[in-house]
């Protein structure tokens, strides 16, 4: 395992900055504005910089538009991503036209063109579609090691060297899963179970019980990272938020593992950040 103990400084100081615009947005002088859409299992994120690459607002709703990495809502997936655009024009008093989205790694056959479809279906010119793990990775800044998605339906891995992607994969098992298995350990219907999952205060009770799911996620890790030359793991993804997930991944891997201070506004703001890159015709 390795022993080198990296910190997320940028990543953290971006996500801080992201939460307080997320309360107060900053309206600016900037000519144009990038918008980062993020269509979750759990919520739907809408990170919006300006032309430096700062965050000036940014809004976010709990959905179930999206099903293990697939959209299965799409007129309410157009509907939300439409009502969040509109909440932030009316709070900058300007109107969003650029936005980039993202896809689990390896979905995109699957997808159709479903997520590409929405973004523009919600009135924005969609000017990038790329993986999520990648797309985080414009914030986390990893040049060697596996960065590692754990949305709300599924895990996502990209595997970087001298900071370029060399291999990205995605498999079910993500946050609706560990919901399911405290309702069932709980008694609780799934939405109060996911709730309960949320609560910070609840994760050193709760976490005995989810560690057969994290050991899972772990051994999908394991898989996929077999014969490379991984000596570092990087979570993202709102499921990530779960205290001490990272470190029964670490030791199921042998991988020293490590994740930023909030991990669900990581890949948004990387999305963001990619909006003038991959461009799509």
């Amino acid at each position: 395992m390795s022993e080198k103990h990296i910190t997320f400084e940028f990543c953290d100081e971006l996500v801080q900055r992201f939460e307080e615009v997320i309360e107060n947005p900053v309206k600016s002088q900037s000519e144009v504005y990038y918008t980062g859409v993020d269509l979750g299992t759990a919520y739907i994120v809408l990170a919006v910089l300006d032309e430096n690459y700062n965050p000036v607002a940014g809004a976010y709703r709990n959905a179930d538009v999206v099903k293990d990495g697939m959209i299965v809502d799409y007129i309410g997936a157009v509907k939300i991503v439409k009502e969040l655009k509109q909440e932030i024009e009316e709070k900058l008093g300007t109107e969003l036209l650029y936005a980039a989205a993202a896809i689990p790694p390896g979905t995109d056959s699957l997808d159709g063109g479903a997520i590409k479809n929405v973004v523009q279906a919600a009135e924005f010119e969609l000017t990038s579609l790329l993986d999520e793990p990648t797309a985080a990775n414009e914030v986390l800044k990893i040049q060697n090691g596996a960065v590692v998605d754990i949305g709300g339906g599924t895990t996502g891995i990209s595997i970087l060297k001298n900071g370029e992607v060399i291999y990205v994969e995605d498999e079910p098992t993500g946050g609706t899963h560990f919901s399911l298995v405290l309702s069932g350990a709980y008694n609780l219907p799934f939405k109060e179970a996911d709730a309960f999952k949320r609560e910070t205060k609840n994760h050193k009770e709760i976490l005995p019980v989810l560690k057969p799911v994290v050991e899972k996620v772990a051994s999908i890790i394991n898989f996929h990272i077999k014969g490379y030359d991984v000596n570092e793991i990087s979570l993202v993804g709102g499921t990530c938020c779960l205290t001490g997930i990272e470190k029964i991944i670490e030791k199921q891997t042998g991988v020293f593992t490590h994740k930023p201070k909030n991990p669900m506004f990581v890949t948004p703001l990387g999305i963001a950040m990619s909006c003038t890159k991959n461009i799509i015709e």
